[in-house]
């Protein structure tokens, strides 16, 4: 029996008389059945089988982009299909520079450490010349941006958030703006090898922290018992917030003394919540005009808070919407209001939920990463302007306090991940994608952006090849070895980007000599150097491959976030300017962004609830996380389509908006606003707050395209949700910022999500 990683959990490898399986970890206890059933032959019905190129561009008809997704393709040998892809990148470098390749790499991928495709694709693009690059993430773009303006970036409060065991000793109240979801937590970036976050939460409920959810969906918080939920418009959580903070001010409970000694700007935001910036006074009675909370209730809110041990968390989602920068930015206030920053059990989190590492006590040592060499190319986008990026050339865009422009990109080279699962609007998105004069995508199966490709090379997946697991806060290694042989014709990411690597001049530079073997031992080698730095000796490479897995163990002691910081805020002084926690940032004031002011505001969304829009779009659509994949992965497996009804994603709805509507449970539903619509199946849930219908991301993107405007036939609720940024300082996603209605469907429209797409035999 050996170990193998995902993204979503450690498995055992079970060799029976038909074949391997995989079955959950017994060092798992609360394992993840995502991903269980890879190897069935129901997903393996999907695979990429041969090389295959759209009928009409292996004519030579690159004008004709339009027809992406539209018309059959034509298996090709390997050879001419690296030729084919050789040809199109010495085409567009020669006529147009590396500035017209957009290496579009995005998504989680393959958990190991060597055949991650994104690493894979950046290393093979820098080594011929470079390429336009994505920053930050769809996830957190928002937070990743703001965050280092205020206090630290995300990346370095995520790795020393306050654990769950301090939690369970000292916290009395968690405040959790948009919940803990376990579904989120399921996984980690390069794998999970324990789920801690429901025994954590618990942990804490036995010990008698209380726990008050603060957002529109019930199930985004569980806790093995009972807890208090504040329902709460979308959106709107920064004027909760703000009006917590006007308590506090109003009633002088706010603790001065941190204030004063961790903190800038406090008198700013004072200025601000009193009214006297702004004429607005940001009491409790304004905060309940807008976000439907009563005013008594963020009244005793706010005395709660303050007289209990407090952790605050605010989730990803909240983020993702326009504006999304203010909940956190006013989440940290409202802590350092608190004064509890830096105590174990109190102050505030920013992704506890999220995924599985946060609040973990595991060592955490920087992993072994393979190196993706310099990129020449200086321009890049926000990785959700993508839409932008491919139709409008030349045009110029604000990020962090510069302007850019969006390079003209001729060919677009994807490797792991699918655009059409994790970007917005996207009737828009694919009418972008008809303007590159290539598209070339490695996918181990038959998905949205497979079937929008020009060029489809058929890859491996994670069981069809060796590699290194690692994840940075989840404190093991594991020896992913290869489970299964390659299926069909299908190849390993390194090995197609050698083979091209070689037939363009740059092969040495690429593989450097070694083999996949050769960079197994050259990645455990660094991992062997960090772990002496933290004064631990790691065995040889073949004894570490022997022995599958090592476990390295809990930190010396655990961990309670910006602890160093309070105690002693010069000589673990932040990297902010001030070197404190910047509750007025002079830098984001100065570059004058109506959209992100220099303090934590209230901005109404652009589809706000008592606009004249609302009137005919009266329901606020969340598009969350699912809980049977991730993102978009693993959509066709036997797990996630059971969690399907009659083939469709399932969309919750409220009793009494279903019944305005005629909408039972079970019936086919047709969700629409002026950017798309799509249909799926109705559930009546009551854990939906009113004037909110919920519909998970990654349902295989669908859509008819006989009709003038697609329908999108299998759920997936991107076809709805606006493609504009946060603001102009990060320029994040903004799904969670929807407006829509919601009715009945009578038509008949199958689900051909999970249809093989044509393969025609090439002409004599």
């Amino acid at each position: 029996m050996h170990h193998t990683l995902s993204h979503w959990g450690l498995y055992e490898v079970v060799q029976d008389v038909d074949g391997p399986r995989l079955v959950a970890s017994a060092k798992d206890p609360d394992p993840s059945p995502i991903g269980l059933d890879q190897l069935s032959p129901t997903v393996t019905r999907l695979r990429v089988k041969r090389p295959a190129v759209r009928r009409s561009f292996l004519e030579g008809r690159r004008a004709e982009g339009h027809l992406r997704g539209k018309e059959p393709f034509v298996e090709v040998a390997w050879d001419e299909a690296i030729a084919l892809v050789a040809s199109e990148l010495e085409r567009v470098i020669g006529r147009h520079g590396n500035s017209a390749i957009f290496g579009g790499s995005y998504g989680w991928s393959s958990a190991g450490r060597f055949h991650h495709a994104q690493g894979q694709i950046h290393r093979f693009l820098n080594c011929i010349g470079g390429y336009v690059r994505h920053r930050d993430s769809y996830s957190h773009a928002a937070a990743n941006v703001v965050l280092p303006h205020i206090v630290a970036p995300l990346d370095t409060l995520m790795a020393q958030h306050t654990s769950w065991d301090q939690l369970a000793e000292h916290c009395e109240l968690f405040v959790g703006f948009g919940g803990v979801p376990l579904k989120n937590a399921q996984v980690t970036a390069g794998g999970a090898m324990r789920h801690h976050v429901r025994e954590g939460l618990e942990a804490m409920r036995r010990a008698g922290t209380r726990f008050i959810l603060i957002g529109p969906l019930r199930a985004d918080l569980d806790v093995g018992g009972p807890f208090e939920w504040i329902q709460i418009r979308p959106n709107t959580d920064t004027a909760l917030m703000l009006g917590l903070m006007h308590c506090l001010l109003k009633s002088g409970r706010h603790d001065s003394g941190f204030l004063d000694r961790y903190c800038v700007g406090f008198d700013t935001v004072s200025t601000y919540l009193t009214g006297r910036a702004d004429g607005v006074v940001k009491d409790a009675e304004w905060a309940a005009g807008i976000t439907g909370v009563a005013a008594d209730r963020i009244e005793t809110l706010a005395t709660e808070i303050v007289s209990s041990r407090t952790m605050m968390n605010v989730a990803w989602s909240l983020q993702r919407a326009r504006h999304g920068e203010q909940p956190y930015w006013a989440l940290i206030t409202l802590a350092a209001m608190i004064g509890q920053i830096g105590t174990p059990g109190g102050g505030f989190g920013v992704g506890y939920g999220a995924v599985n590492s946060v609040g973990t006590s595991k060592l955490r040592m920087t992993g072994p990463t393979f190196p993706q060499l310099a990129n020449a190319v200086s321009d890049f986008i926000p990785v959700a302007r993508i839409a932008d990026l491919l139709s409008k050339p030349g045009q110029s865009f604000s990020y962090n306090g510069n302007v850019y422009r969006y390079p003209d990109i001729k060919l677009v080279y994807w490797a792991g991940g699918n655009p059409f699962h994790h970007h917005q609007d996207l009737n828009t998105l694919a009418a972008a994608w008809a303007m590159p004069e290539a598209v070339i995508v490695h996918e181990q199966y038959w998905n949205p952006v497979a079937r929008m490709a020009d060029i489809v090379l058929p890859a491996t997946t994670t069981l069809e090849r060796n590699d290194l697991g690692y994840a940075g806060r989840e404190g093991h290694l594991v020896a992913m070895k290869k489970v299964a042989e390659p299926h069909a014709q299908a190849r390993d990411d390194y090995d197609i980007f050698a083979q091209l690597a070689a037939r363009m001049n740059v092969g040495p530079a690429f593989t450097e000599g070694r083999d996949e073997t050769g960079w197994l031992q050259w990645l455990y080698a660094e991992a062997v150097a960090q772990a002496r730095k933290l004064g631990m000796a790691l065995p040889s490479f073949e004894e570490f491959w022997d022995a599958g897995l090592i476990d390295l163990g809990d930190m010396p002691e655990a961990p309670v976030m910006l602890g160093g910081f309070r105690a002693d805020p010069k000589g673990h002084a932040l990297p902010t300017p001030s070197g404190k926690i910047e509750l007025f940032s002079a830098t984001v004031a100065g570059f004058g962004y109506q959209d992100c002011p220099g303090h934590a505001a209230w901005l109404e969304p652009d589809e706000w609830l008592g606009s004249a829009q609302a009137a005919r779009f009266p329901l606020h659509l969340i598009s969350n996380q699912p809980s049977r994949r991730l993102h978009s992965q693993l959509d066709h497996a036997a797990y996630s389509v059971d969690g399907k009804v009659a083939g469709r994603e399932v969309a919750r709805i409220n009793p009494d908006d279903a019944a305005r509507r005629g909408i039972l449970g079970g019936d086919v539903i047709r969700l629409w606003n002026d950017r798309g619509s799509c249909l799926a199946a109705a559930a009546i849930d009551d854990g939906v707050m009113p004037g909110v219908v919920v519909l998970p991301t990654g349902a295989w993107y669908d859509p008819d395209r006989s009709l003038e405007v697609p329908l999108e036939k299998h759920g997936n609720p991107n076809v709805l949700t606006l493609d504009r940024g946060t603001s102009s300082l990060a320029q994040g996603s903004s799904a969670q910022t929807c407006l829509v209605e919601v009715e009945r469907f009578e038509g008949g429209s199958a689900v051909t999500a999970f249809d093989l797409p044509e393969i025609q035999a090439r002409a004599s």
